[in-house]
């Protein structure tokens, strides 16, 4: 909770101001009974015995009026409080809020992969709201409840010791019940929480499949995995629920134990001349206060063990180191000087996702500034792999190799730096509700011009022109209003937007179809920005790969052949193999 406490010190002016508004709302409530105590006791019997009818009616109507003004003081403190309460628990959850975002986008693709997308967006959005809720609920009755407890069990003492001992009697019970419930909650609200990251991880996987499981007729079977995981977070939340539940029915029925005990030991009292009857009324009224009391605490702690493992959730979060250091520069580290053939440098680099088989084994290769890299292979030969530690989404360790650019191992670089150099397009990578234009653009400072030529050698200019409002044409998310190949074009017009100082092509031309696909190749080709820029193209085409100056055929994490186009149709029965079964042996243009 030390984190919480930090987010709320800037608030620190503002809540004690709205604290001290809760006190005295809270103080002036509890004059209530006793001023009522008072009428009954004091002022009636006194008049009653003198025969003043008329004084007596003043009296009552002065301290009658003064109970209807301190009613009125305690509803206006209490309400004003309350909004200050909420102000403080709204800036309180945005700052949480977006400082969770912040290190959910710092995170490194493993650390991601360890939280789970699901995870993280429940962390966003419903742990967030716990917080929220929390933060408001303890300065709304975290401070009345107290107050309203210790005021009136000191108020009752003062009234009568006696009957405030018998009330007293039922509290360890109460406290211990409190305890115990708190306790157990924590584990049991945390394992809930999981089961709903689960629910929202298939309702996730759902919404963005929906067109496979209807075309396969897969209702049925994704209806049963979501009630699976439904039921699931229902028996936990249950369990959870069921848990925190016990608690109110036991300090209810403590607490009326404690009520009748205090009306049985009254009425001895009473008969026996040891107190008024307005004493006794009094004290019942400052017993439902205490009540009230106890069960506002009950509240406060069943939503603090709530938030409190949801706090939890956000600090795994905010203190998971992210991407932000880089390394200092080692012996193995050290920058070497840029030579003309090695811009991009792979150096015996070995990685494993899962630190058991090598998903890349001992890669090593190098790429000259300007020049092109094409990367071939089966599915899962590791080909998306390069690419993640080219651009360290994923971390190498020191022993397993370095990766340098111009002659600087990246584990050296920030990633803004590391990153600045990349323009990259992804086959399945995303497209956001908004124009086209700023699709393209995607936050950067380009000109309008710059997006149309990016977009003119993608080869989209000409569909984006046919469109009524054309670059302001509306995209719905995840631009399904899209064909595969208009959107891949709209990916690859991204990359080019930017003039990368690398272009990284991640089979994002699957879609297209081969004059397309040759039309850009020309175009990229034709083009003097792009074309100085080095370009490292993965594919499943041979003619996507064809004129690139070294080309890396993959298989389970290791490279089986490198070369130009020519030399592997010699030397690589592979390549060959590709090469003859999407043209048969001849590489159309």
């Amino acid at each position: 909770m030390k984190r919480l406490f930090a987010y709320l010190h800037p608030f620190f002016g503002r809540m004690s101001v709205g604290l001290a508004i809760k006190v005295a709302g809270t103080l002036v409530e509890l004059a209530l009974p006793y001023i009522l105590g008072m009428i009954l006791d004091e002022i009636i019997v006194t008049y009653a015995s003198s025969g003043d009818t008329r004084g007596g009616l003043s009296a009552i109507l002065l301290w009658g009026g003064l109970m209807a003004v301190c009613a009125v003081a305690a509803l206006v403190f209490n309400i004003v409080a309350n909004r200050m309460a909420a102000h403080v628990a709204k800036d309180v959850a945005t700052a949480i809020r977006h400082d969770l975002f912040d290190s959910t986008m710092r995170l490194s693709c493993a650390q991601a992969d360890a939280f789970t997308v699901p995870s993280l967006e429940s962390r966003l959005t419903s742990d967030t709201y716990n917080v929220h809720h929390m933060v408001g609920m303890m300065q709304r009755l975290g401070v009345r409840a107290p107050i309203l407890l210790a005021g009136g069990l000191l108020i009752t003492l003062a009234l009568d010791s006696v009957l405030t001992l018998v009330m007293f009697s039922v509290m360890p019970l109460i406290v211990l019940t409190v305890y115990i419930v708190s306790k157990r909650g924590v584990p049991l609200y945390r394992r809930s929480q999981q089961s709903g990251d689960a629910m929202v991880r298939v309702v996730r996987e759902d919404a963005q499949g929906i067109r496979v499981i209807k075309a396969l007729s897969r209702k049925e079977y994704e209806q049963g995995r979501y009630e699976a995981v439904n039921e699931q977070l229902v028996h936990d939340g249950m369990k959870a629920s069921a848990n925190m539940s016990i608690s109110n029915p036991l300090i209810n029925l403590f607490l009326n134990v404690g009520l009748v005990a205090v009306m049985f030991v009254g009425a001895i009292r009473v008969n026996s001349g040891l107190c008024q009857p307005g004493t006794i009324i009094s004290f019942i009224q400052y017993f439902t206060i205490l009540s009230n009391a106890l069960l506002s605490i009950t509240r406060i702690f069943m939503m603090f063990t709530k938030g409190t493992a949801s706090m939890n959730r956000i600090c795994e979060v905010l203190d998971a180191k992210g991407q932000d250091a880089c390394e200092s520069a080692s012996e193995g580290a050290m920058a070497l000087p840029e030579s003309a053939d090695r811009y991009i440098s792979f150096e015996n680099v070995t990685f494993s996702y899962r630190g058991k088989t090598d998903n890349a084994h001992n890669i090593s290769f190098n790429l000259p500034r300007g020049g092109t890299l094409g990367i071939i292979g089966a599915t899962g030969s590791g080909k998306t792999t390069l690419l993640s530690l080219l651009m360290r989404f994923y971390q190498i360790p020191k022993d397993s190799g370095t990766i340098r650019i111009g002659g600087k191992d990246i584990r050296t670089m920030t990633p803004a730096e590391l990153r600045s150099r990349f323009g990259i397009a992804m086959q399945n990578d995303f497209l956001y509700a908004g124009t086209i234009e700023d699709n393209i653009r995607f936050g950067r400072d380009i000109s309008h011009e710059q997006v149309v030529h990016a977009a003119t050698m993608a080869q989209a200019h000409e569909f984006i022109s046919k469109l009524a409002d054309g670059y302001d044409h509306k995209l719905t998310v995840k631009g399904t209003n899209l064909s595969g190949g208009q959107k891949q074009r709209l990916l690859i017009a991204r990359a080019l937007a930017g003039s990368p100082d690398i272009l990284v092509l991640d089979d994002a031309s699957s879609a297209l179809d081969y004059k397309t696909d040759a039309a850009l190749r020309s175009a990229l080709r034709e083009d003097e920005v792009i074309n100085r820029a080095t370009t490292v193209i993965v594919a499943q085409r041979v003619s996507s790969i064809k004129h690139a100056d070294l080309i890396l055929v993959m298989d389970q994490g290791a490279i089986i052949g490198h070369g130009t186009h020519d030399h592997l149709s010699e030397t690589c029965p592979v390549y060959r193999e590709i090469a003859e079964s999407q043209m048969g042996g001849a590489i159309l243009e």
